[in-house]
């Protein structure tokens, strides 16, 4: 098993006028030292093209900068990340956001969600909806491009992806 497991900060456009913050580095990420680059990337850069978006002009990081696997044989499986974990790299991506300074920000999943709009919000619920917060003048979340690809049914992925691209629409009518 090829073992990394270092940390993991973002990339993009140096003053990206929208950022957007996933969960934590996944396998792919973790061994390259990049973000999005695996699967869930892929389908990232798949669902942002149907929207209108070019990645290029984005800033693309993630809430947890290190990869918190489970062994399972040869695969290095993703472990989801305690509340600790979000809050020590919390610094991190605080100044990630400060550097950058977008103007809307885009969390991708719960744990993204948590680190920056607060624990009570669902994804499931207030995905698409803007909030105004410390870090961008409109902050959003939805879903995790890794929970389409793992989603139990081809009704259910094709629900997430239609909602991931919508959510995405509504960064394209902002014309930032």
């Amino acid at each position: 098993m090829e073992e990394r497991n270092a940390s993991c900060f973002g990339e993009g456009a140096e003053h990206a006028k929208v950022m957007i913050v996933g969960e934590q580095p996944g396998d792919q990420e973790d061994l390259q030292g990049r973000p999005f680059v695996g699967p869930a990337g892929n389908l990232m850069d798949t669902l942002l093209e149907e929207a209108g978006i070019d990645r290029s002009r984005l800033y693309v990081t993630n809430a947890v900068k290190h990869f918190k696997l489970e062994p399972r044989g040869k695969r290095r499986i993703h472990k989801e990340p305690s509340s600790a974990e979000i809050r020590s790299c919390k610094p991190w991506l605080e100044a990630e956001i400060a550097a950058i300074r977008p103007k809307a920000i885009v969390c991708l999943g719960a744990t993204a969600a948590q680190a920056l709009l607060g624990k009570s919000l669902r994804v499931t619920e207030r995905h698409g909806e803007f909030v105004s917060t410390t870090y961008a003048e409109r902050t959003m979340a939805t879903v995790h491009p890794s929970a389409i690809l793992r989603a139990p049914t081809d009704e259910v992925r094709h629900q997430l992806r239609k909602q991931f691209v919508d959510d995405f629409k509504k960064i394209v009518k902002l014309r930032l």
